[in-house]
């Protein structure tokens, strides 16, 4: 189903597409975490990407519990943003040979795949509430809050440390 083809009729049909796509990209991110958790040389990056890694693997299991709250079954459509951050992710770590540079640019991929998430999220809690799916919509909410919790976290770790060794 393409984001503009006549399968998508409704906001309900929006919703699910949606779902589907963040669901790919969750998949997705599990694969490509440990790839970023070997290239990472600071520890405490390390340890956040692990930490993240497990919340992603909870956050998979949320959707589906919201894909079957909501009447339909765990599915993913291919989400072409979220192999495109992942793409730029592998190309531009592979090209730096400065270790702490390059953990700088693993932070700035993280988060750009963070900001991803959230805006989906985002949309789809919007969304949720708006088709009466408080139910669905609480347990959306509770993984945006984790994503922006991690962006946040990323932040600081970026500004107090990574950052500076990077300069």
């Amino acid at each position: 189903m393409g984001i503009f083809t006549k399968d998508i009729q409704t906001l309900d049909d929006l919703f699910v597409h949606t779902l589907q796509d963040i669901y790919y990209a969750e998949n997705q991110i599990t694969k490509a975490l440990p790839k970023m958790i070997a290239k990472a040389t600071a520890p405490e990056l390390k340890s956040g990407f692990e930490k993240h890694l497990k919340e992603t693997e909870g956050q998979i299991e949320r959707l589906e519990r919201v894909f079957k709250m909501h009447g339909h079954t765990p599915k993913a459509v291919t989400c072409p943003a979220i192999d495109g951050i992942i793409k730029e992710t592998n190309e531009v770590s592979g090209e730096i040979g400065d270790k702490q540079v390059l953990d700088a640019a693993l932070i700035a991929s993280a988060q750009a795949v963070e900001h991803y998430e959230i805006t989906r999220y985002g949309t789809l809690v919007a969304w949720a509430k708006q088709l009466g799916r408080d139910d669905c919509a609480g347990v959306l909410q509770q993984t945006l809050d984790e994503e922006r919790a991690t962006d946040e976290r990323l932040t600081r770790l970026a500004e107090s440390q990574i950052n500076r060794r990077a300069a």
